[in-house]
């Protein structure tokens, strides 16, 4: 929290609450505190990297202020002591007078014995700390026999109005949630009104009460949709400052700048030099006066100004030394183009791991390594700190990709298309920043329209899948990713084809190379959506119109109106053919070819069509001399000759015209879908559902997945109002014949072995006993048969359609979800339609006629239709479960029986297991954690 005089418009924050003055501990206080303190003077002399028993080195993360600055949290230890004192001595008066009510200029040693030693449940308490000094402090202390805690913050003067103290509000509450406290409170002096304002721009409900001076303040720490859209926004902030520091440096010291052409030193100087960067750029070569005609600098350290980004071409091995003095320096951010990390294997990921770990231990944020570098083409910057000497103009379009190679391959073909481009960020082994910080940054950036995506590996699959959606509702989103390298993903049915709906459902318009996704991108940048699906195709080639025509209706469109001027057409001719194309209501779009039989002037024509499409709300597309790009006479420009709206994009073949029209309209129609919220449900029982879940996984732990029993199963969809069927289980004849009576016929006898339960042949199943010789012989039989010894006794339910439904996670969307008719046919056919989560009833109820065998649900052969809403119900219990537990590896239901009124689940499975790396999407915010397994993925 931040002093008051703090005035952060985007997050305001006191750096201080307290619920007590330390010098006398409330009774909360003396009941938490170890049972022996130190005497007064007791020597504090602990080093810190001494843990106690019990630490939770889970809590610790790297964290971004809302300035866009890496700061790390991490829960205290006894051998903080000395930084402890150290921080309260640098405090302003102001700030220890808000703190303590009161000001103390020095912490005697019992206080900060007290502070440093917690024991990370009742009492616990997290730094925040910049290099090796602490810069900010924050504890809770838990009130005797209660959930409640009281909470206090101080952050230095300093680095008041970075956000840090809602920062460290959302890790304190995770922490006690975790500790079994519901409740904060704290006590703040009336006068730190922004202290106030933290609490409740926080998202949380906070009831008051004013005692003189103070306010005693009290609120759940539950989470709340309030509380996770403050987060999120919050975060979604602090991401995009992060990139605008590295894509908007106000100076660049290029470290390992070389005379030698060839060298990865001499091409990044270069580059910035002949770009025109607008600020100063620093070599720096160990072994020159200069390089390149300017002056050189021993070290970053010898630099006499300011450097805010260091792009950094020096080897591996010297990127310790390197490191060092960029932090010396204080460089805001560095980008990496060396190799020799994680690229070259396990030794590579622990220098990786460290360089990373120091950079945002001091504040920066790392590009890379082994990147291609970044380029920000605004006027006010001319940044192209990259190794590509072919990179295009100035445009609206931000591209993100990770391999340099490729990289320069893409930069080059961007620029023959005469596409222009806002930012570009090759981030290499993306060991920190990463494609998710940079859509956050593109989401709000005027100078950013269409986003491109070059994505070889997904991590944090729940963050990328909502970020995406957010800002695919404002600019199109174009992901390069062939479905065929997603099929291996371990969700059962998943085909290429239910891949690429999946990409369609999320608003992102997905393309198998990068030339489709330069032709999609084109369209999207310069010409309107189409409104629809009928195309006019207008001409003086009918064979190369004619092949147009037909990639049209083979993707789903129509050619509504169709001109043929002849090989000898005039300009004059296309113009008045193309405006009466454009006025006609029948038409969406219009595609143009002009492929002249010989050789003429074609300024006169592209006039012509430009005119013609001038203003126009309808999409027009050409094959202009097979051209590809923007054609020159076909180009509409501003005032400082950058390609603008209205610029009419040409295609080599119509084909490829078609199909960026194609593209275009499906993203419109998901635009055109209002956007809806997932259903809420409020017999949902989420606090017993988070009590037995963490109870499983404690006695499981250790263990990377474990299957439920059925009895647990069925206590967990309880909690979400999922009803299992009534069943007994019985192990002789005499317990199925009380338990079929008890339940009440008719009834089935199972065998619950998986071999059993899922064979075409129901040969382990008896359905439809009517009274106890029927259970007596049905059990016996199977008993013989499966050589099961207990069996199911369940009531029969009404009949209806078998169903199934399915969660399971996927490496780009995270958790999915699944449905299709129950039975061996439709696992042999695919027969599975699939969503992302969290699902909304529209989208329920459109998954629903997906597969192949949904005319089945409408009534079949004279069935009557089964109860449609009963599903969509279904499917939104089943989707808060996978959205409120990241513990479900995999959960089924099947067979579900749905009838014209209701719906029965038979049997359900459910398989719990650790959280994915990056499936957190919930809880405090934190930067990826860098330990060896997340290095060796490489992806956040």
């Amino acid at each position: 929290m931040t002093n008051p005089g703090d005035d952060s418009t985007s997050d305001p924050e006191t750096p201080t609450t307290t619920t007590t003055p330390v010098t006398t501990p409330p009774a909360s206080q003396a009941a938490a505190a170890p049972a022996v303190e130190p005497p007064e003077h007791a020597s504090t002399d602990t080093s810190v990297d001494v843990y106690p028993e019990g630490y939770p080195h889970e809590w610790a993360a790297d964290v971004l202020g809302s300035d866009g600055r890496a700061v790390r949290i991490r829960p205290i230890v006894p051998g903080d002591s000395e930084k402890v004192s150290r921080f309260h001595t640098s405090l302003s008066d102001r700030t220890r007078y808000l703190r303590y009510f009161g000001s103390r200029d020095v912490l005697s040693d019992r206080e900060l014995h007290r502070m440093t030693n917690v024991d990370y449940r009742d009492r616990m308490a997290f730094v925040a700390e910049l290099g090796a000094e602490i810069i900010g402090m924050a504890i809770y202390e838990r009130l005797p026999d209660s959930t409640f805690a009281e909470v206090a913050f101080t952050i230095s003067d300093q680095h008041q109005g970075r956000g840090l103290g809602s920062i460290f509000l959302e890790h304190l509450a995770g922490a006690a949630a975790e500790c079994g406290i519901d409740h904060f409170e704290a006590e703040v002096l009336s006068e730190n009104r922004s202290m106030i304002q933290v609490f409740r721009r926080a998202g949380y409900e906070i009831s008051r009460s004013f005692d003189g001076s103070s306010l005693h303040l009290e609120f759940a720490i539950d989470p709340t949709e309030a509380l996770t859209n403050v987060r999120n926004s919050r975060e979604a902030a602090a991401e995009a400052r992060s990139v605008a520091r590295v894509l908007n440096p106000g100076s660049v010291a290029v470290i390992g700048a070389s005379d030698q052409v060839g060298k990865i030193g001499h091409t990044v100087l270069r580059n910035l030099i002949a770009n025109g960067f607008s600020g100063p750029v620093y070599p720096v070569n160990s072994d020159a006066n200069s390089v390149q005609s300017v002056r050189a600098y021993a070290s970053v350290r010898d630099i006499p100004d300011p450097v805010d980004l260091a792009v950094v071409a020096v080897p591996a091995a010297s990127m310790s030394e390197v490191l060092d003095d960029c932090l010396s320096k204080g460089v805001s951010t560095l980008v990496v183009i060396s190799a020799g990390f994680s690229d070259v294997g396990s030794a590579g990921v622990v220098s990786e791991r460290r360089l990373v770990s120091e950079a945002r231990a001091h504040g920066m944020r790392v590009v890379g390594p082994n990147a291609l570098g970044v380029i920000n083409s605004s006027a006010d910057v001319r940044l192209n700190a990259t190794l590509a000497e072919l990179v295009p103009g100035p445009g609206r379009v931000g591209f993100f990709c990770q391999s340099g190679a490729l990289g320069i391959t893409i930069l080059a073909a961007a620029a023959r298309r005469r596409l222009g481009l806002s930012t570009f960020v090759s981030a290499g082994n993306r060991a920190d920043v990463s494609g998710n910080d940079l859509m956050q940054y593109w989401d709000t950036d005027s100078a950013t329209e269409v986003v491109l995506l070059y994505l070889e590996s997904f991590g944090n699959a729940r963050k990328f899948s909502r970020i995406a959606r957010r800002i695919a509702r404002n600019k199109p989103v174009v992901v390069v990713r062939r479905a065929s390298d997603d099929l291996e993903s371990g969700v059962e049915g998943l085909t290429a084809n239910a891949i690429r709906g999946l990409f369609r459902d999320s608003g992102l318009i997905q393309v198998d190379s990068i030339t489709d996704m330069f032709d999609t991108a084109t369209l999207l940048a310069y010409q309107p959506l189409p409104a629809g699906g009928r195309l006019a195709i207008v001409g003086n080639s009918s064979a190369v119109a004619r092949l147009g025509g037909d990639a049209a209706r083979m993707q789903g469109f129509t050619v509504a109106h169709s001109v043929d001027l002849g090989a000898g057409a005039s300009p004059e001719e296309f113009r008045t053919a193309i405006s009466d194309s454009l006025a006609r209501d029948e038409v969406d779009s219009v595609l143009t070819v002009f492929v002249p039989p010989v050789a003429t002037e074609p300024d006169a024509y592209a006039g012509a069509i430009q005119a013609a499409a001038s203003g126009s709300e309808k999409p027009v597309v050409s094959t202009f001399l097979a051209g590809e790009g923007l054609p020159e006479g076909l180009t509409v420009t501003d005032d400082s000759g950058v390609a603008s709206r209205g610029s009419i994009p040409s295609y080599p073949y119509p084909e490829r015209a078609v199909s960026a029209l194609v593209r275009a309209r499906r993203y419109a129609e998901w635009l055109d879908q209002p956007a809806e919220e997932p259903a809420e449900f409020a017999d949902i029982d989420r606090k017993r559902a988070r009590e037995l879940v963490d109870s499983l996984c404690q006695l499981n732990a250790g263990v990377d997945a474990f299957s439920l029993t059925q009895g647990q199963v069925r206590a967990l969809l309880e909690c979400y109002g999922i009803d299992i069927i009534d069943y007994r289980v019985a192990t002789d004849v005499e317990q199925a014949v009380m338990a079929a009576d008890e339940l009440g016929y008719p009834v089935a006898v199972k065998a619950m072995g998986e071999e059993w339960r899922t064979r075409s042949d129901q040969s382990g199943v008896r359905l439809d006993l009517a009274d106890a010789t029927a259970v007596r012989h049905a059990f016996d039989y199977l008993q013989s048969t499966t050589g099961s010894r207990s069996l199911h006794v369940q009531k029969m339910a009404t009949k209806g359609v078998a169903v199934t439904i399915r969660v399971a996670d996927h490496p780009i969307f995270g958790s999915l979800i699944s449905f299709g008719l129950s039975g061996i046919l439709s696992d042999l056919l695919a027969d599975r339609a699939f969503s992302t989560l969290p699902i909304t009833p529209s989208e329920a109820a459109a998954l629903l006629d997906r597969p192949r065998a949904a005319p089945i649900l409408d009534g079949y052969a004279g069935d009557a239709p089964v109860d449609r809403e009963a599903l969509v119900e279904l499917m939104g219990r089943v989707s808060c479960l996978a959205e409120d537990i990241p513990e479900l590896r995999r959960l089924s239901l099947d067979p579900g029986l749905v009838a014209p009124e209701g719906l029965s689940v038979l049997y359900a499975s459910v398989t719990l297991g650790p959280p994915p790396l990056y499936s957190g999407d919930e809880g405090p915010r934190r930067l990826r954690s860098l330990g060896a397994d997340a290095l060796t993925d490489q992806t956040r």
